[in-house]
């Protein structure tokens, strides 16, 4: 996807259960459809589609 977050590098272990950071690498597996949303009713149901195909 377009939107790629950068994940950091952190010395303590605290920062990396933050849900900010946990949530970096989830974003950046998305699919390039489903994140270049024109709207956040198309995301969320793109979102849903992308979601479905994994279970």
């Amino acid at each position: 996807n377009s939107f790629k977050l950068k994940e950091g590098r952190f010395r303590l272990d605290i920062r990396k259960k933050f849900f900010t950071m946990r949530m970096v690498r989830h974003w950046n597996r998305l699919p390039r459809e489903a994140v270049d949303a024109p709207s956040l009713e198309a995301f969320k149901a793109r979102l849903g589609g992308a979601l479905s195909n994994l279970v």
